[in-house]
């Protein structure tokens, strides 16, 4: 059997601002910016209020998200996956450059859902988002459900709304289960995915964090590395392997 110690990743907007993707509450954050946009999350406004829906879904139109490659951040971590060493990738994220990457769809638990796919919600019909995204590029505001007509939204977790039970169960099960925990790029604020840390930490893993800024939980670490996260997390698992 191996004795290579088994990873869970958790990983945050840090991992892919590298790509071009921004981040929502830092600095630069698009909330930060402009604290209106924060209503294109938010369930309530967007199912009640088509201008919200309109600039809603403005903001995925002009994404750079359909078109950035995965990091070497992200590139690395799939890379390890091969060695059988990955037990899970935690991400707050919802572009879905994890699985672009190469990280098996299986092993990637996305705490706030994907911008990849749409779904109706009326009648729960689903597809690939690129569908809708041509249509308001090509001037619909805010497109329909093409099956009944409905409202249809990004497959996304918005405020107001529960996360996702299996996701959240099949989270815990990785932080539970892995010799490493590794936080990239993760403020560690956000809860409930913050507690995942401490909690890989409670069952006997060593906790890393890999972040350009401090975090609630750099004294419970057993190591924390500065700097460039697509620098310093692929120097870091290359270490690992060697």
């Amino acid at each position: 059997m191996s004795t290579q110690p088994l990873i869970t990743f958790l990983t945050g907007a840090g991992i892919s601002t590298g790509a071009g993707i921004p981040d929502f509450r830092g600095p630069q954050g698009v909330w930060t910016r402009d604290s209106e946009a924060e209503k294109t999350s938010t369930l309530s406004w967007y199912l009640r209020d088509p201008e919200i829906r309109k600039r809603a879904w403005q903001l995925p139109a002009a994404s750079a998200v359909w078109d950035v490659e995965p990091t070497p951040a992200h590139r690395a971590i799939a890379e390890l996956e091969g060695s059988g060493q990955i037990s899970g990738i935690i991400t707050q994220n919802i572009d879905g450059l994890h699985q672009a990457a190469g990280s098996s769809p299986e092993l990637v638990h996305e705490v706030h859902g994907n911008v990849r796919r749409w779904r109706c919600e009326y009648c729960r019909a689903a597809g690939p988002m690129a569908e809708m995204i041509d249509r308001v590029r090509a001037g619909e505001e805010d497109p329909p459900c093409p099956m009944c007509g409905g409202i249809i939204r990004a497959t996304t977790i918005l405020f107001e709304e529960m996360l996702d039970a299996d996701v959240i169960e099949a989270a815990t099960s990785a932080a539970e289960s892995c010799d490493i925990m590794i936080a990239v790029g993760t403020s560690l604020f956000v809860q409930p995915v913050a507690s995942l840390f401490p909690l890989a930490l409670e069952f006997g893993a060593a906790g890393v964090i890999v972040n350009a800024e401090p975090t609630p939980f750099d004294s419970a670490a057993d190591e924390v590395i500065r700097g460039d996260i697509q620098d310093a997390l692929p120097a870091y698992l290359e270490g690992l392997r060697s």
